[in-house]
Formats: C-alpha cells, structure tokens, sequence
C-alpha cells in the first residue's frame, strides 16, 4: 500500500558521484577457450574495464565476468566502428565452467 511516501530519505549530494549503470548489448563472440573468448561489438570495451558477459548456450544462458586485455578497431563503414577485443575470464563459478567446457567439446565435433 503506497501512501506517496519514500520508505528512507534521499538526502542530496554536494558536487557529484560518479556511477555506471550495466546494459546488456549485442556482440558475437569469435573464439572461446575455458580462460577466454574473443569478441566482436560495436562499441569500444576499454582496457583492463571488468564487464559481465551473458552467453546464450543452447538452451541456457550463463552469465561471466571477464576483463578486456585487448582490444582494437577492425572495421570503419561509414558511421558504424567494429571492434575486436579479447576477455580474460575471472574466476568463473563450477557451473559456468562447465557450461563453457561443454560448449567448447561441442565445437570440436566434427560436423557431417
């Protein structure tokens, strides 16, 4: 039941503080190995930036942290920039682990 009121008091700030906030954005993924994958976007990921990355696996999604050790411009078509960066997994949970593991046994069987 609402009564217009805040449950706590915002109390305001003198100057300012910084903040972030996550979005979720489309990029496809080009290689992958159980330390990392390498990754294509149309934004720029900046060096050594921590960032979670949710993968569509099959019929799951699983979400990682990882930290960009490189990135670089691989294409400029008119107003659209590509990039290509390389993510270091860190510390990845069991689970996720073996989620990447399974897809990545998946990719070595040959197909046909």
């Amino acid at each position: 039941m609402s009564t217009g009121h805040r449950d706590s008091e915002r109390i305001p700030i003198l100057g300012a503080l910084q903040g972030e906030v996550k979005v979720y954005q489309p990029m496809s993924v080009h290689q992958v190995s159980l330390g990392g994958m390498q990754v294509e976007t149309a934004f720029p990921l900046h060096l050594d930036s921590l960032h979670d990355f949710r993968l569509t696996l099959r019929d799951r999604s699983i979400v990682i942290k990882g930290r960009v050790a490189h990135s670089r411009i691989i294409d400029v078509d008119q107003d659209i920039v590509m990039y290509r960066s390389g993510i270091e997994f860190i510390e990845p949970s069991g689970p996720v682990l073996a989620a990447i593991e399974a897809l990545i046994e998946e990719l070595r069987v040959p197909r046909g």
